[in-house]
């Protein structure tokens, strides 16, 4: 990973460079700020700039041994430690060394851009969650007592530190605080706040934020993904995020079309006097499918959402635009406080029956004839 691949951070590319000259790189480095935003990439980067035999003043040679190697994540001295926890592999005392092959698969299929959530998937773990476990804490301490195979530096990168076990947290104070010669430790984290204060204390923070929005227009443009016309639309709703960006593009029709669908049915339902469109148009959407049906009641929980913060006055905060941004502020007047709560909890109710097989078409009936009063109930509010 060269730094010329990541998107945006120019101020903290060059900070980082700056610190290598000056030889002011702190051992311990807490490298934190939102999902998407390129932390571990930047780390991986600064780490092959590091080692590189042929660096020039702002970036890696990127053909060197030591470059190659770190290309494929796969330098003698570069060291992972990541969430795991036990799946169809690894039935039992699941640990980072079992899962470095999944990682450095899944880590080049992300370009670097990891999230928890599509570690998770990538693994194969269902809905259980990833620790970093004593056993993590173990083979990092006994990897410290090995000399270096080839680098100057040895490279410890240690991805979502949140998910530390206490008692693997606590062995490695001392590691953090105070680690051998040539050695660097790279944290890579996204909540400040479910870090413990002894691990705070021990890293220098860098702070990673969102990526700017004119590196992500340039990035989705370069990528060939949307067009042009498309892309401020999507830096707008991905908030600086890349992974978000990637998604967003990738579904652009399919939210279209939860849009267009979820709008036509909160029509019929607002005036069913066409009871047998209405029945059409549900029986249509029952056979879509359950995820596709998941979706599009998602689609409804975020336009109450939505509602919720132009009846607030924060429309400025809608990641909407065109038809969709004014469907949102001529439904939002009949989505208040007289029905919001029970309106958010209708939807969320339908979406966990469906997750446990109840039958769309009756569902629909049902949830369409509630929505039906709620809305009356939304409008009394503004005929008053």
């Amino acid at each position: 990973m060269q730094f010329n691949a990541i998107i945006g951070q120019e101020a903290i590319k060059n900070k980082l460079l700056s610190s290598f000259v000056k030889r002011r790189v702190a051992h311990t480095q807490l490298f934190l700020g939102p999902e998407g935003n390129g932390s571990l990439a930047l780390a991986i980067a600064f780490g092959q700039y590091i080692n590189c035999e042929n660096r020039t003043e702002t970036d890696s040679c990127g053909t060197c041994p030591s470059c190659i190697k770190y290309k494929h994540l796969a330098h003698p001295d570069l060291h992972f430690f990541f969430p795991t926890t036990t799946n169809d592999k690894v039935k039992k005392e699941p640990k980072s060394a079992l899962f470095l092959n999944e990682w450095r698969n899944f880590l080049e299929k992300s370009n670097g851009y990891p999230t928890q959530k599509g570690w998770y998937g990538h693994i194969g773990v269902g809905n259980k969650q990833g620790t970093i476990y004593t056993r993590d804490a173990s083979d990092f301490i006994q990897k410290l007592a090995l000399k270096t195979y080839e680098a100057e530096y040895r490279v410890f990168i240690v991805w979502m530190p949140e998910k530390l076990h206490p008692s693997a947290s606590n062995k490695l104070l001392k590691t953090f605080e105070e680690p051998p010669d040539k050695t660097l430790i790279f944290l890579i984290a996204e909540r400040y706040e479910l870090l413990l204060p002894t691990i705070r204390s021990r890293a220098q923070l860098v702070k990673v934020p969102g990526i700017d929005d004119d590196s992500l227009k340039q990035a989705l443009v370069h990528s060939g993904q949307v067009g042009e016309n498309q892309v401020k639309d999507i830096v707008m709703q991905a908030n600086g995020n890349w992974n978000m960006a990637v998604e967003i593009a990738e579904n652009l029709e399919e939210t279209q079309t939860y849009f267009l669908q979820f709008r036509k049915w909160l029509r019929l339902c607002f005036k069913p006097g066409n009871y047998l469109e209405l029945n059409t148009f549900n029986s249509e959407l029952s056979r879509s499918g359950r995820e596709k049906i998941k979706s599009f009641l998602g689609y409804g929980l975020e336009t109450v959402h939505n509602s919720i913060l132009v009846n607030s006055g924060q429309a400025d905060l809608l990641k909407k635009s065109g038809d969709e941004y004014e469907f949102t502020q001529r439904i939002a007047p009949y989505i208040n406080n007289n029905n919001q709560k029970e309106v958010y909890g209708l939807l969320n109710e339908a979406i966990y029956h469906i997750e446990r097989n109840a039958h769309p078409g009756i569902l629909f009936s049902d949830l369409s004839f509630k929505m039906n009063n709620l809305l009356k109930q939304g409008r009394k509010k503004i005929k008053k």
